[in-house]
């Protein structure tokens, strides 16, 4: 399977600015610009890399938990997953990602502490976003309701 979201940029990287757009069309021609990365733009929505990122895997790890959960006969009423990716100055210029911090919170009717730990960092470390963000520390915060 195959999915795809498009870019388009104008401009120098400071005074440009460009739109995405992605292939279910959850959302057509989203402004994105540099500015908008670092600095609020007096009142014009935007979003960027990163938080496509930590939106991308606060979902994929949503949803794998989810399934474990199921499968261990306590399916979850309400799992609260926020991923919260870090960025800045990279050594040697430019800017890196350097972690993706997942903070849960879930309502599991009939599931222990330790057991809803215990299959929320099997789902950190098998969701194939958190694969994907192999490069980078992806840390856990879980507890429930």
């Amino acid at each position: 399977m195959n999915r795809h979201a498009t870019a388009v940029w104008k401009g120098t990287l400071t005074e440009g600015s460009g739109t995405l757009d992605t292939q279910s069309g959850a959302f057509a021609q989203q402004p994105y610009s540099f500015k908008g990365r670092f600095q609020d733009e007096a009142g014009k929505s935007g979003t960027n890399p990163e938080e496509l990122i930590a939106a991308a895997h606060a979902g994929c790890f949503a949803m794998q938990l989810s399934h474990f959960l199921a499968e261990n006969g306590t399916p979850a009423e309400e799992l609260k997953a926020e991923a919260v990716v870090t960025y800045g100055p990279a050594d040697g210029g430019g800017f890196e990602i350097t972690e993706s911090a997942l903070n849960l919170t879930g309502k599991v009717p009939g599931i222990d502490e330790a057991k809803f730990r215990e299959l929320a960092d099997k789902a950190k470390s098998g969701c194939p976003v958190s694969k994907a963000l192999g490069a980078i520390k992806v840390s856990l915060d879980a507890k429930l309701a």
